[in-house]
């Protein structure tokens, strides 16, 4: 009997009394299945992997069993950074899962499947992913588990594009639908892109709590956690000048920039860069450049390897800034237009934007300013936008101020009060206040007049708005 077993022949010898040929038949690849389910819960990916596949491969098309192995399949792939591979996987276990009319399952498979096309760098196809995955879902009656989701991750995508009121809007809608509508991990993923707009509109404190939230209630899944949210709070303190703070999430993470390279670190690592390019230009000190250089280029080996575009964005930044910091201008040209260059087509923003004057500076100095390079630069805050523009803002700058304080601030050149601007602006009084207080600060002044008359010096208010 257990040569037959083994053989997948699906015969039974003669002494066996079979009441379902069917399921006999099916029996081997129920146990490929369910030995990948175990190997994938005890982390033995090559396990894992193995089995998925005698189960694909003695399952025919239309089983469901074999959707599930494709799925298990994908997981492992996507974990050891085989994307490509991965994403083959997922779509055939979402398409197997589609014919036996499990659609509340396939919205899981449009998370994966756009989280890795966005690794890809192809963010058109991660939102059609989504955008066809929600118009399934809505046919259905009753919004589904996982609809909910499908808005969080239009939001995110929105928000690399710097469509920041589409991003709020998908956030918007995605609560409205209530939790019933999401998947255990919606309340964490809902917090992460949220404190992503706040990053974007200046408001850092508020992605901090965002992101404390967030990490509260994380509910963790076999999808590869790339993204943790202790990277992403680190990258925030980086932002904020809080160079001790992201030293010691390093350390606690044991991150060094001759580590072994893999996919899921990838995203601390490019973090770990941010780190020491900020610490560079803070102390101005280049002991350690030739290290940080030689990482970066390592870094950008393994993503272009894995044919992971979106990394080899970020790290072709990162490069064109170092460059550019030790006035390697033609280097850093090259860095940067190989950045542009793969971005431009999907639409990226706040890969660039996200770092500030430096990359002002960078793009302003770039030979094809194109509509491309200008619509990167307009989406800059006005504070930073004006570096090298001939007008002398960072003059009088303590601090740059903040896409959601130049709300403020606009507002305060208008006769609204405080909680007309709070209401006006969506936030509380007190956060109102709080921003208030920084804009002063900022521009060295005790008072809303003064602080009006001081932007208009500074050319960030070009006169007195109405009501």
């Amino acid at each position: 009997m257990s040569r037959d077993f083994r053989s997948g022949s699906g015969a039974a010898p003669a002494e066996m009394v079979v009441a379902d040929q069917e399921q006999f038949r099916q029996l081997p690849a129920m146990i490929a299945l369910y030995r990948a389910a175990l190997a994938l819960a005890l982390g033995d990916l090559g396990a894992t992997e193995r089995h998925a596949r005698r189960a694909v491969d003695l399952s025919d098309e239309h089983d469901l069993g074999r959707a599930s192995a494709a799925g298990l399949l994908g997981l492992a792939l996507w974990t050891t950074g085989d994307l490509e591979a991965a994403h083959s996987a997922y779509d055939d276990c979402s398409a197997g899962l589609m014919r036996a009319g499990y659609v509340a399952d396939t919205l899981g498979c449009a998370i994966a499947l756009a989280d890795i096309r966005v690794t890809q760098g192809r963010l058109g196809e991660a939102t059609r992913s989504l955008e066809r995955a929600m118009q399934r879902a809505n046919t259905t009656g009753p919004a589904l588990p996982g609809t909910a989701d499908m808005h969080v991750g239009l939001s995110a995508l929105d928000c690399e594009r710097n469509q920041l009121p589409s991003a709020r809007e998908h956030l918007s809608a995605s609560q409205e639908l209530g939790e019933n509508a999401g998947l255990p991990q919606n309340r964490y993923r809902w917090r992460v892109a949220m404190a992503q707009i706040l990053e974007v509109e200046g408001d850092l404190n508020g992605a901090l709590q965002m992101l404390d939230d967030a990490e509260r209630f994380y509910v963790g899944d076999f999808f590869p956690n790339v993204k943790p949210i202790p990277a992403l709070r680190t990258r925030v303190w980086i932002a904020q000048g809080k160079l001790l703070a992201a030293l010691s999430w390093a350390r606690e993470r044991d991150l060094h920039t001759h580590d072994d390279l893999t996919y899921v670190r990838e995203f601390e690592h490019i973090t770990l860069a941010r780190l020491h390019l900020a610490q560079s230009s803070a102390h101005r000190d280049d002991r350690d450049a030739d290290d940080v250089l030689g990482f970066l280029e390592r870094l950008s080996r393994a993503a272009e390897e894995g044919q992971r575009a979106g990394s080899v964005i970020e790290i072709s930044v990162l490069q064109a800034l170092w460059y550019q910091s030790r006035d390697q201008r033609a280097a850093a040209a090259a860095s940067l237009q190989r950045a542009l260059g793969l971005a431009e087509p999907e639409g990226y923003v706040r890969a660039f934007t996200a770092h500030g004057g430096p990359m002002v500076r960078l793009l302003r100095a770039t030979a094809d300013r194109g509509a491309y390079v200008e619509r990167l630069l307009g989406a800059m805050n006005p504070t930073v936008a004006a570096i090298d523009s001939g007008r002398t803002v960072d003059d009088g700058l303590i601090e740059r101020l903040s896409d959601r304080e130049m709300d403020v601030l606009r507002l305060l050149a208008t006769d609204l009060s405080g909680p007309d601007i709070s209401r006006r602006l969506f936030v509380s009084l007190n956060t109102m206040r709080t921003h208030t207080g920084s804009i002063y600060a900022k521009l060295g002044v005790n008072s809303r007049r003064a602080a009006v008359r001081r932007a208009m010096e500074l050319g960030l208010l070009s006169e007195p708005e109405g009501r």
